[in-house]
């Protein structure tokens, strides 16, 4: 008896876990065909499981939300450039410290190794940082023009001398760099092709090249093996990943004034755990006007339970003519010049350097009013709109292996609603070929096209300089001791973070029907 009823149970239980596999195994389908997805016997329309975007290397989250972006104290320069105003920045990932030497040494050795011909020289010459930016006309600089680049004393120091143009390049290269490791880690490319980067050229891995199909990595284990989830529409394997598989990520980038502002600020310091419930918010949280990085309060000061900080320097700068970093015996800032970029106390966000160390570059073309003309929502002035150079019938890639781009022409957006022309850097500023007005670059203005913003202060600059409201600009072609950058990244999905919700969801409520 017992043996039969053994027997039996055990009949049960494998019918549950048969039943169990073939419930683990649903197939999606779609909401508004019912057709099947990842199915090869109903089209093949693959669709990656939903997923959250990855942090990438170096980057912290910043999760978006409404301010006041401009001055929080008096305009004491007179400039009139950074009037108060409410805006919304999208949420983002940023650098949680400054670019350092170490980092671009690790670009410039790519280029040389890539890049090796002769016929490159002018690629990795155009790469180099200007290490005269140091010398002055009055002042002993040398061994920072011939050291503070390449001694390992400096390594995670911020690299200076950087024109926005070589920033947005290493921004370029970040991004394929660490889309090429992403695809090797997971399996999908041979890992052996980081090995042999010597003299590859144009051949090198570039995101948008890999993406148009006009690139081809070397497969690798995983995705020539049956377990690899990516699929073509009959069901085999999958080597080439898209974007809509989830694996590679956006663009690095330098980051909006209006995201670089938001980010200093760290208003999000008033409750380091962002709540997950609903009814503990940060609304109110933007009334502190606080004028530096680092604050919690209107006089900038922040302090631990036992006032153990109160008085010390919570940046690099200059606290006053011929004091860069105090008297011997008690340094106030330990920092004569620059300081490692994970010095002095992160903010809100656990950024470090916000405020002091070095100036930074953001995207934004300069403007003394874009506050008053750019849009609510991510506002940012300097979009030049391309699309990819089809006028062979293809896509191509140039020498450098990059996906040919153009700019897109007046013809082509005549007629549509949200802008009439592509280029819109100097959109509603007044400069205008239609009225023969131009800026008069060099005699009437130091302000042109080219010119960018540059934000957070510096180790040669007065307190003022450091509060994240305030703005300068350089243009983009220049390089100076005082300036270095970080990069970004857009998020995508939730803007609430991995794990958290879009939207408002309600609990369903069973609903009293009227009786018919």
């Amino acid at each position: 008896m017992a043996y039969k009823m053994n027997w039996k149970n055990l009949t049960i239980l494998t019918s549950f876990a048969v039943m169990a596999a073939s419930c683990g195994k649903k197939t999606a389908k779609s909401d508004v065909t019912g057709w099947n997805y990842n199915d090869k016997n109903q089209g093949g329309y693959q669709v990656s499981r939903e997923k959250e975007q990855h942090t990438g290397p170096g980057l912290v989250f910043v999760q978006g939300g409404t301010f006041t972006m401009g001055a929080t104290e008096e305009d004491v320069m007179g400039e009139w450039n950074n009037i108060p105003r409410r805006v919304t920045v999208n949420s983002f990932y940023i650098d949680q410290s400054e670019v350092a030497n170490v980092h671009y040494r690790e670009y410039l050795y790519w280029l040389n190794t890539v890049f090796d011909g002769d016929e490159y020289i002018p690629v990795r010459n155009a790469a180099l940082p200007d290490t005269l930016v140091w010398r002055s006309e009055l002042a002993y600089n040398e061994p920072m023009v011939e050291y503070y680049f390449r001694h390992p004393g400096y390594n995670y120091y911020p690299v200076v001398g950087v024109s926005w143009r070589q920033a947005n390049d290493f921004c370029v290269w970040r991004t394929d760099r660490v889309n090429e490791l992403a695809l090797i880690q997971k399996g999908l490319a041979n890992d052996k092709s980081l090995k042999n980067i010597s003299g590859l050229g144009a051949e090198h891995f570039e995101t948008k090249s890999y993406l148009m199909g006009e690139f081809q990595t070397t497969p690798g284990k995983a995705a020539r093996s049956k377990k690899n989830p990516l699929k073509n529409p009959n069901g085999t394997p999958r080597t080439q990943v898209t974007f809509e598989d989830g694996i590679l990520f956006p663009n690095y980038r330098l980051p909006t004034e209006a995201e670089w502002e938001y980010a200093a600020l760290g208003y999000v310091n008033q409750n380091p755990q962002p709540s997950r419930k609903e009814s503990q918010r940060g609304e109110e949280l933007v009334t502190n006007k606080q004028v530096y990085a680092w604050s919690q309060n209107v006089n900038g000061l922040r302090d631990s339970r036992r006032g153990s900080w109160q008085g010390t320097f919570l940046a690099n700068f200059k606290r006053g003519s011929g004091d860069n970093m105090g008297v011997a015996g008690g340094l106030n800032d330990r920092a004569v010049y620059t300081a490692p970029t994970n010095s002095f106390f992160p903010n809100g966000f656990g950024l470090y350097n916000m405020s002091g160390n070095v100036n930074e570059w953001t995207q934004d073309v300069y403007r003394a009013l874009s506050t008053v003309d750019v849009d609510d929502v991510a506002p940012y002035r300097g979009n030049k709109f391309t699309s990819v150079d089809m006028s062979t019938g293809k896509a191509e890639r140039d020498s450098l292996g990059k996906i040919k781009m153009r700019e897109v022409t007046i013809e082509e957006t005549k007629n549509r609603r949200n802008y009439q022309k592509p280029n819109l850097v100097d959109y509603k500023d007044g400069d205008s070929s239609i009225a023969g007005i131009h800026y008069g670059y060099g005699i009437t203005t130091l302000v042109s096209d080219s010119t960018r913003v540059i934000k957070g202060g510096s180790w040669n600059d007065r307190a003022y300089w450091l509060g994240p409201g305030t703005r300068r600009f350089m243009e983009e072609t220049q390089g100076s001791s005082t300036v270095g950058f970080r990069c970004a990244m857009d998020r995508l999905g939730s803007p609430e973070g991995n794990g958290r919700k879009t939207g408002i969801n309600y609990k369903k409520r069973r609903q009293n029907s009227r009786k018919k």
